[in-house]
């Protein structure tokens, strides 16, 4: 297999694509899997915004999902769901009720209306066409992070957010990997410094290597108190997974948010995340499982610090400033 580009395409029979409007101050990524992937989700925050996520309750029939789409816009961006369905039918996939095949697309949305960009689009959002230009877009191999498709018009209380992504290797070989839109209510850096909160998970200085300061300023920092923020992602393996078992992977990515974002979960946050298993590599035993989840929480962490470290701000006035803005040699 290739080597690891620390990105959820490293996960093989998944692609990703992206539709960024700077304009627009938004956009929508498409996470899109070669053959349908046994999926699950949990949705943590209480204001979340999200298409086809009841079905990922393990109770639910369908079991598998053909790809997974985050997206700016608040409900607005609902849309684009409905075009990666759409250019996925003209690719003949789908689930089979009787001669119709409808393709599986479960969405998250967050809330970026607010961030200057020219939300002036008429009577239609532009988001469905976006939604299938990211389709058409997605790929294997190296994918654009920070501000790009579904992180364009990220924010949180401190500096922009953005698009990350981050992979792993348990010890017996599986991979899996975690990409998330950071649109924060609370902070992924520690007080008004530079250091992030999923320091201790960093591999090979991919936020800056920065560690952890000598004192943790842990006061709440907001980006607002009325203003609803979410954070949504995926965490996606090659190991054989139940849909009860990606159940739980999700609640495991969930910890590594909770774990690079402080506060998190809040009552105007939609922080969802969902989990997909491409069944690459068979796999039925606990210890492993328990491993796999123990790592979904890390690269979570890790994605959610990249997504921030690697923003640009938007080229609008009064645009929210990033990380490298402030600290453009790296502290």
């Amino acid at each position: 297999m290739p080597d690891l580009l620390n990105l959820i395409t490293d996960i093989e029979g998944v692609s990703v694509g992206h539709a960024t409007d700077l304009a627009l101050g938004s956009g929508v990524t498409a996470i899109v899997f070669d053959e349908p992937a046994v999926a699950s989700g949990t949705v943590l925050g209480g204001a979340p915004g999200g298409r086809d996520t009841d079905l990922l309750d393990p109770s639910m029939t369908v079991s598998a999902v053909d790809a997974f789409v985050l997206s700016g816009g608040s409900a607005f961006g609902l849309d684009a769901a409905g075009g990666v369905q759409a250019g996925l039918r003209e690719l003949g996939r789908g689930f089979a009720v009787g001669p119709v095949k409808i393709p599986i697309v479960p969405q998250a949305i967050l809330m970026d209306l607010l961030n200057g960009g020219d939300k002036d689009w008429g009577l239609h959002s532009p988001y469905r066409e976006m939604g299938y230009t990211a389709l058409k877009a997605a790929a294997k191999g190296v994918f654009a992070l920070g501000t790009a498709g579904a992180g364009t018009g990220a924010t949180t209380a401190t500096f922009k957010g953005g698009l990350g992504s981050a992979s792993a290797v348990s010890s017996t070989g599986y991979r899996i990997a975690a990409i998330v839109a950071v649109n924060a209510l609370g902070s992924a850096t520690i007080g008004d410094g530079p250091h992030f909160w999923a320091a201790p998970f960093e591999k090979d200085d991919e936020f800056g290597g920065l560690g952890m300061p000598a004192l943790a300023d842990h006061r709440m920092r907001l980006k607002g108190m009325s203003t609803p923020a979410t954070t949504i992602g995926a965490v996606v393996t090659d190991a054989q997974l139940t849909k009860a078992e990606a159940h739980r992977l999700s609640l495991a990515g969930h910890d590594g948010l909770a774990r690079a974002l402080l506060p998190a979960h809040l009552p105007l946050d939609g922080d969802t995340v969902f989990a997909a298993s491409t069944a690459r590599r068979p796999r039925d035993d606990m210890a492993s499982l328990m491993e796999l989840c123990h790592l979904a929480t890390i690269v979570m962490a890790r994605a959610i610090a990249r997504g921030v470290y690697e923003a640009s701000a938007l080229p609008v006035e009064g645009a929210q400033k990033a990380w490298r803005d402030r600290y453009p040699n790296g502290s």
